[in-house]
């Protein structure tokens, strides 16, 4: 195995990560955002207030994207595993 094979391999894992968590973080991010907000607005400085939409919103989003997030899982799993024999070679 050289070391570009290896870097590339590396890479598609690092893709494949960040393309199936990305859409969860970017509901997080955004319920955070609204939720600060409305906090600054408000002023209601309560901890706990920023947990339960948080938690509501990212719940909701895996239900949303979990067999997306499954399938860009299994691509790459796959991918790895059909190929396994080529990796050997190297």
């Amino acid at each position: 195995m050289t070391a570009e094979f290896t870097a590339y391999i590396l890479k598609q894992a690092l893709i494949t990560v960040l393309t199936a968590a990305g859409p969860i973080l970017i509901v997080g991010l955004v319920v955070g955002l609204a939720v600060g907000i409305f906090q600054a607005i408000s002023q209601i400085h309560e901890m706990t207030l920023t947990f339960i939409p948080k938690i509501v919103a990212i719940f909701a989003a895996l239900m949303i994207f979990g067999q997306w997030i499954v399938k860009v899982i299994l691509n790459f799993t796959t991918g790895i595993l059909a190929s396994l024999s080529e990796y050997a070679k190297m």
